[in-house]
């Protein structure tokens, strides 16, 4: 058991989950991330447990283990994602099915594993994680904007549904951020996202860490229901 804070974080291995955990446990939070594959770093304060957030039982595991181990849990963050930049008429079926189990269904089935971990103190923040592409409607991003989409449409009504229990449930959008995830997309592709942008730059990890540093503040427990998208989208 624990006396210091909890964080769950999905998507850790790299990029901006692997941020987020280096943030949350320099700020003394005992963090446990989890990711498909095992990350080739460590750090203090940190656990990586390997599980696959579309996997219901590996996800309950999971749970289970910060449970055991840790006894609570204050923040829930939910990064792990994937994408595929396509054009519908050029998108399979399989890699549709793969962007909204992992984007959507993931992120529902970490939530009310999470949440449930959370009533015993009858507190606790999560945060979701769309992108900007949602309200920009980009072309060719169809499919990843819509598990997006739905999962601004769950934490707004999660919100609701959990509100009473002390637990406030939020989503920030990321504008494009360096990394794999835009690795494969054309650069003047990234650039006529950023020139549509109020603020025409790349995000960077610590503008993500900003916002989600405050939504799980204890001063942000009237801040619920809420999307908060970067570079003036």
């Amino acid at each position: 058991m624990t006396s210091g804070p909890v964080a769950v974080i999905t998507g850790t291995r790299k990029g901006i989950g692997k941020h987020l955990a280096h943030h949350f446990a320099a700020r003394g939070f005992r963090v446990v991330g989890c990711s498909r594959e095992a990350p080739d770093w460590r750090a203090s304060g940190y656990e990586h447990v390997q599980a696959d957030v579309t996997d219901e039982a590996q996800v309950t595991a999971l749970f289970a283990h910060v449970r055991r181990s840790l006894g609570r849990l204050d923040v829930l963050i939910n990064n792990a994602g994937i994408a595929s930049m396509n054009h519908l008429l050029l998108t399979p079926g399989a890699t549709m099915e793969r962007i909204m189990r992992t984007n959507f269904l993931g992120t529902a089935i970490v939530c009310r594993e999470g949440a449930k971990l959370m009533t015993r103190a009858r507190a606790g923040r999560i945060v979701n994680f769309s992108t900007v592409a949602v309200p920009m409607q980009l072309e060719g991003e169809a499919i990843y904007a819509a598990s997006k989409s739905a999962i601004e449409t769950f934490t707004k009504i999660l919100a609701r549904e959990v509100g009473a229990l002390g637990i406030t449930v939020n989503a920030v959008g990321p504008a494009p951020v360096e990394t794999d995830l835009i690795g494969s997309i054309p650069r003047a592709k990234i650039d006529a996202i950023l020139d549509r942008l109020a603020i025409k730059r790349l995000a960077t990890f610590e503008d993500v860490a900003n916002v989600v540093e405050f939504f799980v503040r204890p001063e942000s427990g009237h801040v619920t229901g809420q999307v908060i998208y970067l570079g003036g989208a």
